[in-house]
């Protein structure tokens, strides 16, 4: 079983930064890691990933250059550090634990219960 528990959240102008943590508990060592987003009526939509044995991280294309996201074996935490944030960007953001580093939310058995970025212009 792993536990994940999202914080950071809030509101930020347009050209802000701000930055997610997930805190992880349970057997998750040999997981990967994911940071998705969801927006009322729309399927979760894949952000960025990070393997926790070796750090190998994926981004979607959309948030390549803007996200990073990385993890601190120390404090069982994943971060996603969002810079440059968009309007579009508003969603609920959403940490998973999955088997492989995939793009796919069908790949993540445990999620979180989300916390909710909101960009103003």
């Amino acid at each position: 079983q792993v536990q994940l528990v999202e914080f950071g959240g809030g509101s930020v102008q347009a050209g802000g930064s701000m930055r997610l943590s997930c805190i992880a508990s349970g057997a998750f060592t040999r997981n990967a890691i994911g940071w998705f987003r969801q927006t009322p009526g729309k399927e979760r939509e894949f952000r960025a990933a990070i393997l926790w044995t070796d750090e190998t991280t994926t981004y979607a294309p959309s948030v390549r250059g803007r996200f990073t996201i990385s993890r601190d074996s120390a404090w069982n935490t994943v971060y996603l550090q969002m810079n440059n944030l968009q309007v579009e960007d508003t969603a609920d953001y959403y940490c998973a634990a999955g088997w492989a580093l995939s793009q796919s939310p069908g790949a993540y058995n445990y999620w979180g219960r989300g916390t909710q970025v909101t960009v103003s212009s």
